[in-house]
């Protein structure tokens, strides 16, 4: 089938925010009512509030574009009672601590002023207890309206009780999420109209929380037939950790969140060096390191794992919400982080950087790698400036976006490989060992006369082998590349 997915996205960089840890807004009086935050700079609780707000998202905006980002992707908004906002109390109003639907709607108008993009997070598996039409369901028992609504076992429920069974289906077993019978058409359509406002409020797509857990024949191909009427051009990305390809046929998600870039490329950057109890889970690992053969092998396996146009589309990130911080994982070693790094901003779909990382914020697993955004004097300006440089390279360079990747070495430590798109392309290699490497390159796979020998990221010795004599095809590249660094090269003409 023609698949279609956002034109946009093929070019976008993302960046992910966990609304109460980015900023909290000078906007003060939407706050008068509540003082109880928890110091900015203390570590995050689970159950505590630092009192970040979407008026400060909008305050940051100037530095996120300032930063080359051109796409905003939010965890959850809507009212809860809980920090990260999962448990949906309502998913008509914007949380009234983050500002209400007013400040999204000046977020929507000062990103949109500034040609970036905002999705939302869609938590449609499950609601939560204070939900209101469990809460009637709490009240009234078997009498409720809404007792479809959910999947009942017997009664009576016990929300709150731990010593009692719970009586009804939550998501893993969390009675403070019980889950949606999505089997009942009033269900299914309450969520289709959910999707559809907020599209017409102005966001530019949902990301969907584990979209997995629903069963229901057809309910996804619905959802995007339904969001992308209203938008055809809205992303639709799914939280989908492994193998995904049920749902990335093309009628139902534009992407998922590819965790299959992300623990590969760290047990490859971070080598031994990556501390296992960060990343060895059933659905996400980045162990045991990889060799760059071994990286290739499945880096190739992945980009033939999906179509291409759904490869343009893929969410890559090297952490999030649910996973520790990559400096982290990789024991403070910040070479594995500009290595991973330079591998996320070379590679085909859009990639999402994780709020922080891109100025050394470290963190452990929830609730620790949702620290809040550091201060200025605290920032790894190093760090800042590689990510910088290398987002805007990706946007100068239509090959880094939308190019084909071709595997060009796995020579030792050093990994190679090209963006091609028709006569621009461009050469990004990396040395993980501990010592300088040399590593030879054949240009033929490139394109005839096409030799990318300029240096555009890094520190690298080039030196062309070739003369008059030579055809083409015998023509190469040698490259002397420093110990746990990474270069980019493109062509004069480029």
């Amino acid at each position: 089938m023609d698949i279609q997915t956002p034109t946009w996205v093929k070019h976008a960089v993302f960046y992910q925010i966990f609304p109460d840890r980015l900023a909290r807004g000078s906007e003060v009086a939407q706050h008068r009512w509540t003082a109880n935050w928890e110091d900015w700079h203390a570590p995050p609780t689970l159950q505590g509030y630092k009192g970040g707000d979407l008026w400060g998202v909008i305050e940051t905006l100037d530095y996120l574009q300032d930063l080359g980002i051109t796409a905003l992707y939010l965890t959850p908004i809507f009212q809860s009672a809980c920090n990260h906002r999962y448990h949906t109390h309502d998913y008509y109003q914007v949380d009234p601590i983050l500002g209400g639907n007013v400040a999204l709607k000046a977020l929507l108008d000062a990103a949109h002023d500034r040609q970036l993009k905002v999705v939302l997070d869609g938590v449609f598996n499950h609601a939560s207890r204070g939900f209101y039409f469990f809460s009637d369901i709490l009240e009234n028992g078997p009498n409720s309206p809404w007792v479809d609504w959910f999947r009942i076992d017997k009664w009576p429920l016990s929300a709150y009780d731990g010593s009692l069974p719970a009586n009804y289906k939550s998501w893993i077993d969390n009675r403070a999420l019980p889950t949606f019978n999505h089997d009942n058409p009033q269900v299914r359509e309450y969520i289709m109209q959910v999707g559809e406002y907020w599209i017409e409020f102005g966001i530019d797509g949902w990301r969907l929380d584990v979209p997995f857990e629903v069963k229901t024949p057809g309910f996804w191909q619905e959802f995007r037939d339904r969001i992308k009427a209203l938008n055809s051009e809205a992303y639709i990305v799914g939280e989908v950790w492994q193998d995904a390809r049920q749902w990335l046929d093309g009628t139902q998600f534009d992407g998922v969140m590819n965790y299959l870039f992300t623990g590969p490329t760290i047990a490859f950057t971070g080598g031994d060096r990556v501390e296992k109890r960060y990343v060895e889970a059933p659905d996400y690992t980045a162990v045991p390191s990889l060799s760059a053969a071994e990286y290739g092998h499945k880096i190739q396996e992945l980009l033939i794992l999906y179509p291409w146009e759904i490869q343009l589309t893929q969410l890559n990130s090297l952490a999030s919400h649910d996973t520790a911080r990559l400096l982290t994982i990789a024991g403070e070693d910040k070479a594995t982080v500009k290595l991973a790094t330079l591998l996320l901003l070379t590679f085909p779909g859009a990639p999402c950087i994780y709020y922080g990382d891109e100025v050394g914020l470290p963190g452990g697993l929830d609730p620790d790698s949702r620290r809040s955004f550091p201060e200025p004097a605290d920032w790894d300006r190093d760090l800042l400036e590689q990510h910088r440089q290398l987002i805007a390279l990706r946007h100068q360079y239509p090959a880094l976006r939308i190019g084909r990747y071709q595997l060009l070495q796995t020579d030792g430590d050093i990994y190679v490989f090209a963006r091609i798109l028709e006569a621009e392309a461009l050469i990004v290699a990396v040395n993980i060992g501990p010592e300088t490497a040399t590593t030879t390159i054949g240009l033929t796979p490139l394109g005839e006369g096409i030799c990318p020998n300029k240096i555009v990221y890094g520190q690298v010795q080039v030196e062309e082998s070739k003369d008059e004599r030579m055809e083409w095809s015998e023509q190469k590249l040698i490259l002397r590349i420093p110990a746990r660094s990474g270069c980019v090269l493109a062509a004069d003409s480029a």
